[in-house]
């Protein structure tokens, strides 16, 4: 008789089905955990993402390809730059993290580099578990390269890989980011390094997870070391990221997701998102799954353009940003919040009907004052017209003829 399946089995069972029986898993990366926490209200993407399933191959599938991702020359880019950061050792590595963060502690002269190899991300997961509890019981340097960290996501694990974590002499870890934009004089794009804060964040959370089962637990910093090309070279230099406001907003958007299995529940018996199926089996299946688009999702997710399509052809007013949703109350489409402006529906005391018709009110003067404006300009340039053709009708008048 086979063993009675526990809730988890039943979960796995379920997304494996939903993602088709021989399409191969997705693992989630931490930059995919940041933009699904940066967006909590969206079940669509986080069933998609709980089950494995490939966005950029559904979105072909969907005809609805997708631009989102990192170029080829890019992704090589950061690989020779990676590999340069960690060369002999990742002495180089070590000394920034010495200068950067810990520039008190003994110099990292000595490194130890444990190897992390294992069967499968579970395995390699309790691998960095032990190498990390082995490194803080040692009080010495130590570099974790690709480590692999498991993180809870809506009842479902996430194996994470950070570029690096190092282990400081006293017991504490660091979170190492590499990437391949560059530092000029010192400073970098604000956009690229909030990405990455709130990918390290993801990876601070995962690496608390760890030492919270660790007695006694280490300290995990929540200052990361941003490693990037220093000017127009190869070098590195690097900087230290406070990443504390990140990670509560990451901790706190994580744990308000739905929970994957409430999402699986109230799915239609046979849905199934392999690309493989009809093509308006797969439309049916992706829209049986509410989602949360806004203008944001083009820089984040795969699906964004085919559901920027579908939330364009139901008036969804997210399609114009979140502020604006925040604005409006409870006028969820296009057509109720134009309704409302022209006072056709709408409580009058609510704040944002009053303020959309008062701003209704304010149009339409401005378009009087416009085509007022705009008629007294014609009525000028007739009348200099008229102005200008006098001096040709006297003139014929005095010589008896018209002009010759």
């Amino acid at each position: 008789m086979p063993p009675p399946r526990t809730r988890g089995t039943a979960l796995r069972q379920r997304l494996a089905e939903l993602r088709g029986p021989d399409v191969p898993a997705k693992a989630l990366d931490a930059r995919a955990l940041a933009a699904l926490a940066a967006n909590p209200g969206c079940k669509r993407r986080a069933i998609l993402d709980g089950a494995g399933v490939n966005k950029a191959v559904l979105a072909d599938a969907l005809g609805s390809p997708s631009t989102f991702g990192q170029s080829q020359f890019a992704f090589m880019r950061g690989n020779a730059f990676e590999a340069r950061v960690k060369a002999d050792g990742g002495a180089e590595l070590l000394h920034l993290v010495h200068e950067k963060l810990d520039p008190g502690a003994e110099p990292p002269t000595r490194a130890q580099v444990p190897k992390l190899d294992a069967i499968g991300p579970e395995g390699r997961a309790a691998r960095t578990a032990l190498a990390l509890r082995e490194a803080s019981e040692a009080a010495a340097w130590t570099l974790l390269d690709h480590p692999m960290l498991a993180l809870d996501v809506a009842g479902s694990p996430a194996f994470l890989e950070p570029d690096a974590v190092v282990v400081h002499p006293d017991g504490s870890w660091t979170v190492v980011e590499i990437k391949s934009f560059p530092m000029l004089d010192g400073s970098a794009d604000p956009a690229k390094v909030g990405a990455a804060a709130r990918q390290s964040a993801v990876y601070v959370l995962a690496l608390e997870e760890v030492a919270a089962k660790l007695d006694p637990a280490p300290r995990v910093r929540h200052r990361v070391l941003l490693v990037c090309p220093k000017d127009f070279s190869n070098l590195p230099t690097a900087s230290a990221v406070d990443v504390r406001k990140q990670r509560a907003v990451t901790g706190r958007q994580l744990a308000r997701l739905t929970r994957i299995e409430d999402i699986a529940d109230t799915l239609p018996e046979g849905t199934c998102f392999a690309p493989d199926r009809p093509a308006a089996e797969l439309t049916a299946a992706v829209e049986s799954v509410p989602a949360a688009y806004a203008p944001e999702c083009l820089a984040a997710c795969e699906l964004a353009f085919h559901c920027r399509d579908h939330s364009r052809t139901s008036g969804a007013v997210t399609t114009l940003g979140r502020s604006l949703r925040a604005e409006l109350g409870d006028l969820t489409t296009v057509d109720e919040v134009l309704a409302a402006a022209h006072g056709e529906s709408g409580d009058p005391e609510d704040p944002a009907v009053a303020a959309l018709r008062r701003a209704a009110e304010l149009r339409a003067e401005a378009l009087e004052s416009a085509a007022a404006l705009r008629d007294a300009a014609a009525l000028r340039g007739q009348a200099a017209g008229s102005a200008a053709e006098l001096p040709m009708e006297a003139l014929g008048s005095a010589t008896g003829g018209g002009a010759r």
